[in-house]
């Protein structure tokens, strides 16, 4: 009572006569000093301890191991154990301190004198050049608020850096800074950063290491050396210089550094991993949800087969000619219970992260016609069923063959084996357009089907996933075996939040049917379509597709270890110049599949074996009536004999 005695006493003397203007001026000043003083101990947030500081507002980060337990990347924040400030080197330091606040030890949380210096720069310059926050505000600012650009948040970061200072010593500040700080890649902290991005702690990192992390505080993304080294490069000369000018390198430093800047680890170059990881961060969401703490997750990659994988697509994209305007490519390989071994969602994922093999819809072309002879083989066809290739005309649609050409009477396998348009189409019409939707959705499409006869040479869309996916059954003799990313999810502190336990697999077809299926693409790799990706003496089956006007060239094939799906075309859905599935794309996946497969046992494929091991009803008719022929040949060649005889004993 007595305070609100003294405020109303004071408040009511502002107004006395011969007082009023000083009392205004002193009043206005009293009040604003009370609201700040009140938003102060309402709205700033109390600072906790040292130790609760460390890991307060913290990002979750999720660490991927692969299939075998080896840490293969993360997303999220990556955050190592706290690095204390006494192991961490000098010419590290002097980095941050320079290029971010040089006064930090000279202020009080708040640098006056920067602001003052940071504000003249930017008006004379036209723009914001400098900024005038000090560490202690970037840490208040990174622990406590959102990074919006407001005048509330601006001054609740003053305030509470303040209350930083008289928490904390210089030393604890700092050393939480560069436990904190976000520096790209996912990493928080320098550890984090020098281990992302060199491949080694931060104790042991060169001034050239040290001046590159130093230059990211200012803008992650754009600086980062995964996204762009020569930019990086370039900032992380202004921290030199800023050394140099402040006499803590000298000129011979200065001059080598300058000849021989830092470079990305070895191991770190590739970037392609991460479409993969992105993949499985999705997946772990989709799984698990936001649990809120750090998590360690175990994956189905095999690091060994993704590197194959990624030299077998780069070395031939690579070699292309520029006139095959062939600019992107994709590649997904699934163990035969389902799990992802290896993905690609494009060539370079710095440039960008759209992943082709999970997230483009595109038209399979003649990749999906093994979907329209599966449904003609559960209903009774078989591979020497005969079809008339000759040209077909449904309204105004007349589907021709890619060479022009037609065949007459021919088996199913040999419409498969060289991929005739025509007979795909007269099958379809025959088992039905509805039957054939109903098989692709059992073997796991999800997206919209055209219920016309086009359906036959892949007017659908699908993804380079789901496609190999469906692919699977083949290979494991009719068995259905979902795709997945996720063995295992825990926390840090081992608390299992998923565990995949096989599911029970479904069965799509018969082994008969899935025999037969096999037969027929394995004559594909023999002497058909496919035949530029054939392994030689292992078993494998496969179907190229091409979508119209060269716009998608895709092999999807197996063998009893694995199933690998190719796509190649361009993202805004031009055409290439003539690039077939049987081109570009079956090399790429016979040279993939051919090192994945090095030191493996053969693995047998029912129903892979050659024409001449399958004698057809067709075929048996056909030796019969050739038999025929020739016991007729016989015969009327013996006749003529006879009456030659006769007319010779006449004469005789």
């Amino acid at each position: 009572m007595k305070l609100l005695d003294n405020f109303k006493s004071w408040l009511s003397g502002l107004f006395r006569p011969g007082k009023r203007v000083r009392n205004i001026a002193l009043g206005a000043a009293g009040i604003l000093t009370i609201v700040a003083l009140t938003a102060y101990a309402i709205y700033i947030p109390k600072i906790p301890t040292l130790h609760e500081l460390r890991t307060l507002n913290r990002s979750s980060a999720i660490t991927f191991l692969s299939w075998k337990g080896d840490v293969i990347g993360s997303r999220g924040g990556r955050h190592t154990k706290a690095l204390p400030l006494d192991e961490m080197p000098e010419h590290l330091k002097n980095a941050f301190l320079v290029t971010e606040d040089k006064r930090f030890y000279n202020h009080g949380g708040v640098d006056l004198r920067g602001i003052a210096r940071a504000l003249f720069v930017n008006v004379t310059s036209g723009g914001v050049v400098q900024g005038g926050s000090t560490i202690t505000q970037q840490l208040a600012k990174n622990i406590f608020f959102t990074h919006d650009r407001t005048l509330t948040r601006k001054v609740k970061e003053v305030f509470t850096a303040w209350r930083l200072e008289n928490r904390l010593t210089k030393d604890e500040i700092l050393e939480l800074y560069l436990n904190r700080i976000y520096l790209g890649g996912g990493a928080y902290g320098v550890e984090a950063a020098s281990q992302t991005f060199f491949d080694k702690s931060a104790r042991e990192i060169t001034i050239a290491e040290a001046a590159m992390l130093a230059g990211l505080a200012k803008a992650p993304s754009r600086y980062a050396p995964t996204t762009s080294m020569d930019r990086a490069q370039e900032r992380s000369m202004v921290v030199i210089r800023l050394l140099r000018e402040n006499d803590m390198i000298t000129q011979e430093d200065f001059d080598e550094l300058a000849r021989d800047p830092a470079m990305l680890a070895d191991s770190l170059v590739s970037s392609e991993i991460n479409y993969f990881l992105d993949f499985a961060s999705w997946q772990v969401a989709e799984i698990v949800g936001d649990v809120g703490v750090d998590l360690v997750v175990q994956t189905t990659l095999d690091p060994t087969l993704q590197t194959k994988a990624e030299s077998a697509l780069k070395t031939h994209m690579d070699q292309l000619p520029e006139e095959s305007n062939a600019g992107q490519a994709a590649m997904v390989s699934l163990a035969t219970d389902g799990a992802v071994r290896a993905m690609i969602g494009g060539r370079n994922y710095a440039q960008s992260q759209f992943n082709r093999a999970v997230q483009a819809y595109r038209q399979p072309g003649s990749s999906f016609k093994p979907f329209v002879y599966l449904t003609a083989m559960k209903k009774g066809m078989r591979p020497d069923t005969v079809y008339e290739d000759r040209p077909v005309k449904i309204g105004d649609w007349s589907p021709e063959n890619y060479t022009g050409s037609y065949r007459g009477a021919v088996t199913i396998t040999s419409a498969m084996e060289n991929s005739l348009n025509t007979v795909a189409v007269r099958v379809l019409s025959d088992v039905g357009v509805t039957d054939v939707i109903e098989t692709a959705q059992q073997l796991g499409f999800t997206g919209e089907f055209s219920k016309d006869l086009t359906l036959a040479l892949g007017s659908c869309e699908v993804t380079l996933l789901e496609l190999t996916a469906a692919y699977v059954p083949f290979a494991t003799s009719g068995l259905k075996m979902s795709p997945y990313v996720i063995q295992r999810v825990e926390t840090n502190d081992g608390l299992i939040l998923h565990d995949r336990t096989a599911p029970d697999a479904e069965r799509v077809f018969d082994q008969s049917v899935a025999s037969d299926m096999n037969f027929m693409m394995y004559q594909v790799m023999q002497s058909g379509t496919g035949r530029r990706a054939n392994l030689g003496a292992r078993p494998s089956a496969g179907k190229t597709g091409t979508s119209q006007e060269w716009r998608d060239a895709w092999f999807l094939g197996y063998t009893g270890d694995l199933v690998t799906g190719v796509w190649v075309g361009n993202d805004d859905n031009t055409p290439m110049n003539r690039i077939t599935g049987g081109g570009l794309p079956a090399l790429i996946w016979k040279d993939y599949m051919s090192s994945a497969h090095e030191g493996w046992a053969i693995a047998q494929l029912p129903g892979a074996y050659g024409m001449t091991q399958q004698v057809s009803y067709n075929q048996m008719q056909g030796y019969f009536l050739q038999l025929q022929r020739k016991f007729s040949e016989v015969q009327r060649t013996s006749a003529r004999g006879k009456r030659r005889n006769r007319v010779w004993s006449i004469f005789n």
